[in-house]
C-alpha cells in the first residue's frame, strides 16, 4: 500500500497569509496523480510538505496510514526528483544512479542488480560508463529517474521534472513516464504548470489556485465540466463572452440565443471551448484580428461581444476576412458572478 493522505493541510510562513490553505486530498495506491496551477499557487510545497522538506504550519500527511509529520525525510520511503537533474558531474551515469545505495551501504552485488535492473528500464544500458556532459538533456532525467528507480520507494514525487527540455523530448518523456509507472506500480505525484502534461500523464487532476484546490477529478471531467471558471480558462482553450438574459435568452454579437431550462440562477458569463466555435448551427459573423497556422489548422482570435475570443478553424481564413462562426447552447458552459459553473451544480 502506497496510499498518501492530506487532513486540513495548512502552510504559512513567519504567521503571514497561508500557501497552503486547509487542503484535504486521498492519494490512492499505485495512482498517478497531477497536481497543476499557475506559479505561486502551491503545487511545489505541498510536494516539500509531502516529503518532509518543509514543516507543516497545521494539519495531517498521513503515508500508509502513517502519520508522518514528524518523521524524518530520509524515514518515509519516498523519491524525489526535482526539475534540475542534481547529477554529480565527476560521476559516472553507474555511480550517480547508485550513490543513494552506496551512502545506506546496500551490499555491492544487490546495487549492481538494481542499478542494472533501473539502466534497462530506462533504456540507458549504453551510457552506464559515461559523464553526465556527455549525455543529452532527456539522457540525464532519465539518470535522475534511475537513482530514484533503485531505492523501491513507497511514492515517487516529481517536481516538473520535464520543464528543462525541449518540446519533442517532454513529449517523449511523458511517454516513458507513464509506461515507468505502470510497470513500478507506485504511488505517483506529479506537479506541473503545463497542462498537456496535466491531461495527458494523470489519473486524476488536482487544480489548485492560491493554495486551495479547486477541483480534482479525472482528466475528462476536469475537461468536459469543470468546476468554476478557473477550471475552466485554466484546462483547455476556453472563450468567456459576457452575456445579459432576458427573459430566458441572451444575444452574442447579435444572434439570439436560450439559457438551459434548468438555469435558476442569475448568469452572466457563458464559456466556449475553441474547438467548438465552429460545430453548431447558430451562425455569426466575426472579422479575424490575429491568425496563428497550427499544422492542418489555424486559430483566429476576433471578438464576441467585445471579449476577445479564439476559435479553430480550417486554413482558408484570413485577417481581415469574414469568419463564419457556428455556435450552439449544447457547448456552453455558463457562469454566474462567483464564477461557478451552474450547470455543474
Amino acid at each position: 500500500m502506497s496510499k498518501v493522505v492530506l487532513k486540513n493541510l495548512v502552510k504559512s510562513y513567519n504567521g503571514k497569509q497561508n500557501v497552503i490553505d486547509n487542503i484535504n486530498l486521498e492519494i490512492k495506491d499505485k495512482e498517478f496523480i497531477v497536481l497543476v496551477g499557475s506559479s505561486g499557487c502551491g503545487k511545489s510545497t505541498i510536494l516539500r510538505l509531502i516529503s518532509g522538506l518543509e514543516d507543516i504550519t497545521e494539519g495531517e500527511i498521513y503515508i500508509d496510514d502513517k502519520k508522518v509529520n514528524n518523521v524524518h525525510p530520509k524515514d518515509r520511503d519516498i523519491a524525489f526528483v526535482f526539475q534540475s537533474y542534481a547529477l554529480y558531474p565527476h560521476m559516472s551515469v553507474y555511480d550517480n544512479i547508485a550513490f543513494g545505495l552506496k551512502m545506506r551501504k546496500i551490499d555491492k552485488k544487490t546495487i549492481d542488480t538494481k542499478v542494472k535492473d533501473a539502466a534497462k528500464a530506462l533504456n540507458l544500458e549504453e551510457f552506464l560508463e559515461r559523464k553526465p556532459k556527455e549525455l543529452s538533456g532527456g539522457q540525464r532525467q532519465r539518470v535522475a529517474l534511475g537513482r530514484a528507480i533503485v531505492r523501491n520507494p513507497k511514492v515517487f514525487l516529481m517536481d516538473e521534472p520535464l520543464s528543462n527540455l525541449d518540446a519533442n523530448l517532454r513529449v517523449q518523456m511523458r511517454a516513458e513516464i507513464k509506461r515507468l509507472h505502470q510497470k513500478l506500480g507506485t504511488t505517483f505525484i506529479y506537479v506541473t504548470h503545463d497542462q498537456t502534461e496535466a491531461l495527458t500523464m494523470g489519473d486524476r487532476i488536482v487544480v489548485l489556485d492560491k493554495g486551495k484546490i479547486q477541483q480534482a477529478d479525472t482528466p475528462e471531467n476536469i475537461y468536459n465540466n469543470p468546476k468554476n471558471r478557473f477550471v475552466a480558462g485554466f484546462i483547455g482553450q476556453m472563450n468567456f463572452v459576457p452575456i445579459a438574459p432576458i427573459n430566458g435568452k441572451f444575444q452574442i454579437e447579435g444572434q439570439d440565443f436560450e439559457l438551459p431550462s434548468n438555469i435558476n440562477k442569475e448568469c452572466v458569463e457563458i464559456g466556449i471551448r475553441s474547438e467548438k466555435m465552429l460545430s453548431g448551427e447558430k451562425v455569426l459573423q466575426a472579422r479575424p484580428e490575429i491568425t496563428e497556422m497550427i499544422g492542418g489548422e489555424k486559430i483566429v482570435y476576433t471578438k464576441l461581444n467585445g471579449s476577445d475570443c479564439s476559435a479553430k478553424v480550417p486554413l482558408v481564413y484570413n485577417i481581415g476576412e469574414t469568419v463564419e462562426l457556428k455556435l450552439s447552447e449544447k457547448d456552453m458552459y455558463f457562469f454566474d458572478r462567483e464564477g461557478k459553473n451552474i450547470l455543474y451544480e
